[in-house]
């Protein structure tokens, strides 16, 4: 379950404000709708996804023992 800031309160910050789990969570819901959004949803997608590309992507280098390479957003 995500445990975090809404989207009510992130569209009022800038991407590249947000946190990783954050852009990671958003990016997941928002892929699952892509066939329902709007204009509107699909440009936050598209930011969404640009900023998850300026950071370089998502995934971690290397897994440890407590979590593996996926950035999770619980």
């Amino acid at each position: 379950m995500y445990v975090g800031r809404d989207m009510t309160e992130l569209a009022m910050i800038d991407k590249g404000e947000w946190k990783d789990s954050e852009l990671a969570y958003f990016h997941h819901s928002l892929q699952q709708m892509a066939q329902y959004l709007n204009v509107e949803g699909v440009s936050i997608h598209n930011k969404i996804i640009e900023e998850i590309e300026n950071r370089g992507g998502l995934q971690r280098n290397e897994a440890t023992w407590t979590s593996g390479t996926e950035v999770s957003y619980d």
